[in-house]
């Protein structure tokens, strides 16, 4: 099961590694980790996602809390929540081809940021499943370059804070 962990943390150094570690030592590989920073400018934001079993993720929540530079954990999920990934992509595309690759870049709503003889490097924001929708259709022109920011979650509305 894929899980979305944030934690609010003191910005101070080695605090990402202390974390990052704490996952590794519990044999968790991080699928993607975001960090920056909070409406607080001595805080940071940590939004972990991870693919693993409930139980033991469980306890890596709890000893998270414990971490003295750790402020907050959330696990999201059993919450409702709102996730976005960043993606910029260099696609490989002829002049003659290029309102095909246009197309695409319209339907998954994305922006066009940078036009070259032979490619066009798109921005996408979304859902993790869009851009990997995205990222398959327009494999067959060629990928020259592909970066990702990683997912970043908030809990949607007045809910409950959750597992915190």
């Amino acid at each position: 099961m894929k899980h979305v962990i944030t934690a609010v943390v003191q910005n101070e150094p080695g605090v990402l590694a202390h974390v990052a570690g704490m996952f590794a030592a519990r044999g968790y590989n991080i699928d993607s980790l975001v960090v920056g920073r909070t409406e607080h400018p001595d805080m940071s934001r940590m939004t972990i996602v991870v693919k693993g079993d409930t139980e033991i993720l469980e306890q890596v929540r709890k000893q998270l809390q414990k971490v003295i530079n750790v402020v907050r954990v959330r696990d999201y999920s059993e919450l409702e929540n709102v996730q976005r990934d960043l993606m910029l992509v260099r696609i490989h595309v002829s002049p003659e081809k290029r309102h095909e690759v246009l197309a695409l870049v319209d339907m998954f709503r994305g922006h066009t940021v940078d036009v070259s003889r032979n490619s066009i490097m798109v921005e996408l924001v979304g859902p993790e499943d869009r851009l990997e929708a995205f990222t398959e259709l327009v494999r067959p022109y060629g990928i020259q370059e592909l970066a990702r920011t990683g997912i970043i979650a908030m809990k949607r509305g007045n809910q409950s804070a959750g597992k915190e």
